[in-house]
């Protein structure tokens, strides 16, 4: 998805999808005003419809990229 990272503040748990109610990772503003949330699953779904009408697009998606563990977890 192509996005456009804003000054807008990040997303938090709090954050949930308009579609499920999921934790959202993809803030879309509209270019009529208004803005969308979507959870990783519904932002893939509606990416060709959300380009089209999306003046921006704040996607947080890499925070679902699990992080490799460290040497000293490793170690326990």
């Amino acid at each position: 998805m192509t996005t456009v990272l804003t000054p807008a503040s990040p997303l938090t748990a709090a954050d949930r999808c308009d579609r499920c109610g999921a934790q959202a990772y993809l803030r879309v503003v509209l270019a009529s005003g208004g803005e969308l949330l979507f959870c990783a699953h519904h932002g893939r779904k509606f990416e060709p419809e959300l380009k089209k009408i999306a003046a921006e697009i704040q996607d947080e998606t890499d925070r679902l990229t699990p992080v490799p563990p460290s040497p000293e977890d490793e170690e326990r």
